[in-house]
């Protein structure tokens, strides 16, 4: 939008809040549909008028197994349907989370992967982000339709909803409010966090580069922490005295829940293609979440707290308790 592009978007708003595109209320080049890319009526009109399609929708986190199989597979369908007819260029978002048990590090695209039984309810979200990844290289094997994959690895930064899995937003207002800052696990499990201006611009980068047509590529950083000290990074980069605490899994996410023990690209791949280069490390990343939440209004901290109630168990306090 900033160059001129006219941008359409869809969403139902079960990840996000319409507040955080506020800043382009005024604009002319954007259309906002409240729908999910499952309505195929509305999507083919979209799709007839687009140049390029970023394909971001999709059920997310290890909580919500149903809504993964299902919406996940059918919106990817449709749109890689829609877009064969067209010959519309078409930009897949996959997961990390598809290199499964791995936990050999660096994580390349061309890995083999391991996936964990069918009990397991996060795998179930896996498969479906892998299928969506055979259909989209299918489309262009088999129909020309240019398509790029892309797997993100733990995108994170300002206006990011955080009761949905995503531990920095979680661990930043538990901090700023004064609550008990949880850890799932006993907090060795590490992670290489990105973010969200990095990712964009290398989603345009490649989503506009002919070369990078039935391709898998890693949008992530090297920069590797585990979580527990991601904690404490954030305790004190938010000056919080809030407790850090550890939650089992079983307690969490019930008994049988696996998590990954690290989780590290391998960024030569997309390198070579962009010439890609995170800008944003880890200190920058925080200082700048943080500073976003601190500007809120304090609802959007309670909004927030409402609306998990595995955390409201895991504290035993009310929402009015932190008002």
């Amino acid at each position: 939008m900033n160059r001129g592009e006219q941008v359409s978007i869809v969403d139902d708003l079960s990840t996000g809040s319409v507040q955080n595109i506020r800043h382009f209320k005024t604009s002319k080049n954007l259309r906002w549909f409240f729908d999910t890319v499952t309505n195929r009526q509305l999507m083919s009109e979209l799709v007839d008028k687009a140049d390029i399609i970023y394909h971001l929708a999709a059920a997310i986190g290890v909580d919500y197994s149903t809504n993964a199989m299902g919406s996940n597979l059918r919106g990817t369908e449709i749109i890689l349907e829609l877009a064969a007819h067209k010959k519309k260029r078409v930009l897949i978002t996959s997961t990390s989370e598809v290199y499964g048990k791995r936990n050999q590090e660096p994580l390349r695209e061309d890995d083999d992967v391991a996936l964990g039984a069918p009990p397991g309810i996060r795998w179930s979200y896996v498969c479906a982000k892998l299928i969506d990844e055979f259909l989209a290289v299918a489309y262009w094997k088999e129909k020309q339709l240019p398509t790029v994959i892309v797997r993100l690895f733990n995108v994170v930064g300002p206006r990011q909803a955080g009761f949905y899995g995503t531990v920095i937003s979680s661990l930043i207002k538990q901090a700023l409010s004064g609550m008990d800052m949880t850890v799932f696990g006993d907090g060795s499990q590490s992670r290489c966090f990105t973010h969200v201006s990095d990712a964009v611009n290398a989603l345009i980068a490649l989503a506009e580069h002919s070369e990078a047509n039935g391709e898998v590529f890693n949008i992530g950083s090297t920069e590797e922490v585990c979580i527990v000290q991601l904690a404490q990074r954030i305790k004190e980069m938010a000056g919080s005295n809030s407790k850090i605490v550890f939650i089992p899994y079983e307690k969490a996410y019930g008994s049988g829940f696996e998590d990954r023990m690290c989780c590290r690209p391998d960024l030569t791949k997309i390198q070579k293609m962009i010439d890609y280069r995170p800008k944003m490390n880890l200190d920058a990343i925080l200082a700048d979440t943080i500073k976003y939440h601190v500007e809120q209004p304090a609802f959007r901290l309670i909004d927030w707290y409402r609306g998990d109630s595995r955390r409201r168990e895991e504290t035993g306090l009310a929402a009015a308790e932190i008002a």
